[in-house]
């Protein structure tokens, strides 16, 4: 019988439907259970609802259990229904009445929605760092490649003289623009639920900012009602940034698996980090790559799977929302082994030099001929005209030095104005501040 049951028990079919795949996923918030414990019952010792030689008793033992979760020591016990369960569950085994009264002035709603805005935040911060990296490495390749060129593409045919010093630029700025929707989505994460309750508040005189300032919020979701309409939306927003990221990744994905194709050439790898074929000898397949970009464009997909799970609930709690934990908790795994991979790949990676001496990329160069000509007085559209007929007449000549120098262009990178956009936007996360409050509330 589950610790908040009255006298009967659910079938056993009923219990196993509802109870799903929770106890495998709550093992993730377990850490962040116990923070949220933590605070809870020193906010109830300040306002009389336990007694400090209570407090000293529970806060040790939930302290040992935050250890023993760290030293990956600890599991759900069979007919344990949830993280929130297993814990009373241990401290009542250990303590005796002072167990029960953990769960004073709150409901398993707002206890979990306290673990879960935790726990993304914590994986928001390493999904940052490991951004943060692989960016990085695009912006030393960046500059390491950029006086080699490469051929720029429109619609799929030649266009214009690109290089490897924008292309790897390119992604890097993406990433900066990932992140700042990522600290959009941390701003509404950062807020404190707990003290919500059941989604209506308490009649206890508890104190919803101590917890808020012990947990390292921001401030608080104040209006206990939007506290529980909040979940399933904050995890879409969260969704919806990792979706950028994703979506980032998945496009260097492709352009590495064509630039990697015999008929580009641009690119090449080592070959333990390329693939064989069981019949073709000759095989280098960027299985890396592919499985980045099909695990990236799930994720894509991720908002709206979370959006449709919760299309047209009303107000308050409902069992629906127990299924995103399903897809937002992998979803940050799965991101981050795409940011390492991406990184592994990269700084490892072979550039072929001098592409655009071949004569298949003579054209390339014909806008950089059309605006010679207009510096040297003609109008635009006769210059435009004279170079075309030269293309048709099969006269064409260039000069393969193209001279960008513009904000953003070849000769003008402008990677430490990338550079210190990244560092404002990382710096607007303020992680110190969370670290400080959680290592105070675990001294």
């Amino acid at each position: 019988m589950k610790l908040w049951q009255k006298e009967k028990a659910a079938l056993a079919e009923v219990e196993k439907f509802t109870v799903g795949n929770d106890r495998d996923l709550d093992i993730h918030l377990a850490p962040f259970d116990v923070l949220g414990s933590l605070a809870h019952i020193k906010m109830l010792e300040s306002v009389g609802l336990l007694t400090k030689a209570e407090l000293e008793l529970l806060v040790s033992a939930l302290k040992e259990i935050y250890q023993q979760i760290q030293r990956e020591d600890f599991k759900l016990n069979d007919g344990v229904e949830d993280i929130h369960s297993q814990v009373e569950w241990m401290l009542t085994e250990k303590l005796g009445d002072a167990g029960k009264k953990i769960h004073s002035a709150r409901s398993r709603n707002d206890q979990v929605l306290v673990d879960l805005k935790l726990f993304l935040r914590s994986e928001i911060e390493k999904t940052v760092i490991n951004t943060k990296a692989l960016f990085d490495l695009l912006i030393a390749q960046s500059e390491k490649y950029k006086a080699d060129l490469l051929p720029g593409y429109t619609h799929l045919q030649l266009a214009m003289p690109s290089s490897f010093g924008l292309w790897f630029g390119a992604y890097a700025e993406s990433l900066v623009d990932d992140l700042t929707t990522l600290e959009a989505a941390y701003r509404v994460v950062n807020k404190n639920p707990l003290g919500s309750a059941a989604g209506y508040g308490s009649s206890f005189p508890i104190n919803r900012q101590m917890t808020t300032d012990l947990l390292g919020f921001d401030e608080l979701n104040y209006n206990v009602v939007y506290a529980q309409m909040g979940r399933g939306k904050t995890e879409r927003i969260v969704a919806s940034a990792l979706a950028n990221i994703a979506a980032t990744l998945s496009k260097l994905s492709m352009d590495a698996c064509l630039y990697l194709n015999q008929n580009f050439s641009f690119i090449s790898f080592p070959d333990e980090l390329t693939t064989g074929s069981s019949i073709m000898p000759h095989k280098k397949n960027p299985d890396v790559f592919e499985l980045i970009r099909s695990h990236c464009n799930r994720i894509q997909a991720l908002p709206n799977e979370i959006m449709m799970m919760t299309t047209n609930l009303p107000s308050g709690y409902h069992r629906d929302l127990q299924l995103i934990k399903e897809h937002i908790i992998p979803a940050f795994q799965n991101v981050n082994d795409c940011l390492q991979m991406a990184g592994l790949m990269l700084s490892n990676i072979d550039i072929k030099k001098d592409l655009l001496q071949d004569e298949k990329y003579t054209f390339l160069f014909s806008v950089e001929e059309v605006n010679k000509l207009v510096l040297e007085g003609m109008p635009f559209r006769d210059a435009y005209k004279k170079v075309g007929v030269a293309v048709e007449a099969g006269n064409f000549t260039h000069s393969a030095s193209p001279t960008h120098i513009h904000e953003g262009s070849i000769g003008n990178l402008c990677n430490d104005k990338i550079e210190t956009t990244m560092n404002n936007i990382i710096n607007k996360y303020n992680f110190s501040k969370v670290k400080i409050a959680l290592q105070q509330l675990l001294s």
